[in-house]
């Protein structure tokens, strides 16, 4: 059996290339880590991996060819992938490399592409109990209100409506906006909530982390958290069809009445994730047990309680 690990669009994920490249050293020692990218000779985390291999957008019909030609070249067992636009795709892709004995890392369709629309999340949390902003109709709007785009990511085209003379035409005519109440980040506490699920689909580890600083869409500041965000969603989210691997939520808390309100799903391993790993959430371990050598996982959470991340900018020289 191939024990080999790709990370696809690796970018500048070198902090989780270089835990995967750990972790599945411990288990396999002569195991390697590879990367793709667009650019491998621009990709920092390409640097870290065992080697990067350079494939055109996800949207060329070339590209899963290409895709499965590389793990057959280099003994791929297991694909990470990293960006929300691949994800569709690779799902797509799921059943034709496991024929391959490849393991596709990304949930089922139907999950990915309610995550990928807001609409559709904000409809998957208020079903499995989970409140989520109350929708605003902006032609009769009150104020504060929030606008984001339904398929929005890395926190862009998100507009904070204080009162009438921020509603501008331009926002108005969005046909992509979204307009809700605005959760008062002075009020409430934002987290993301690292979760790990199982070949069964139900949850195996949550690790909340409080986002304290926040630089272009990414957690910069973080602290990890065990409070009721855990018996929470392990209550409403413990179970999710067709959900496998490392998914991440974000959600608001208010510490006093504790009210949460669900936001968004991302499916994959998000970018604050290294706090989670460090704090003793190792997901690449439980990826490896439970794929490369058959284990069952059961639900634990021995993770550190209250670990500080403090991000800093860093380079890689060639």
């Amino acid at each position: 059996m191939q024990h080999n690990i790709l990370i696809t669009s690796a970018g500048k994920r070198v902090a989780l290339t270089k835990y995967f490249k750990e972790t599945l050293h411990r288990f396999f020692p002569d195991a390697k880590v590879f990367t793709t990218d667009m650019k491998p000779e621009m990709a920092p985390a390409g640097y870290v991996s065992d080697g990067c291999f350079e494939v055109p957008r996800v949207t060329d019909e070339k590209y899963p060819e290409l895709l499965l030609d590389i793990c057959k070249k280099n003994n791929v067992g297991m694909i990470i992938a990293t960006i929300d636009t691949e994800l569709l795709l690779l799902s797509d892709l799921k059943e034709v490399f496991k024929k391959e004995g490849i393991y596709v890392m990304v949930s089922d369709k139907p999950f990915i592409t309610l995550c990928r629309d807001k609409r559709n999340t904000g409809a998957f949390f208020e079903s499995n109990g989970v409140r989520v902003p109350t929708e605003i109709d902006k032609y009769h709007p009150t104020f504060p209100m929030f606008a984001k785009p339904y398929d929005g990511s890395l926190s862009t085209n998100l507009h904070y409506i204080k009162s009438a003379d921020d509603l501008t035409q331009e926002i108005l005519e969005d046909p992509k906006l979204l307009f809700m109440e605005y959760i008062d980040k002075s009020i409430y506490k934002e987290f993301t909530v690292d979760m790990y699920y199982g070949k069964d689909h139900r949850v195996k580890c949550i690790v909340p982390r409080e986002r304290i600083e926040i630089r272009a869409g990414e957690i910069n500041k973080g602290r990890t958290a065990k409070n009721e965000i855990l018996s929470f969603l392990k209550d409403k989210l413990g179970y999710i069809e067709g959900c496998v691997g490392c998914i991440c939520v974000q959600l608001f808390f208010h510490p006093k009445t504790h009210d949460m309100v669900g936001i968004e799903i991302n499916p994959r391993f998000g970018g604050g994730y290294p706090l989670s790993y460090m704090a003793g959430g190792n997901f690449p371990e439980l990826l490896i047990r439970e794929y490369f050598m058959n284990e069952k996982i059961d639900y634990f959470d021995s993770w550190k309680d209250g670990m500080l991340m403090l991000r800093y900018d860093d380079a890689i020289y060639v």
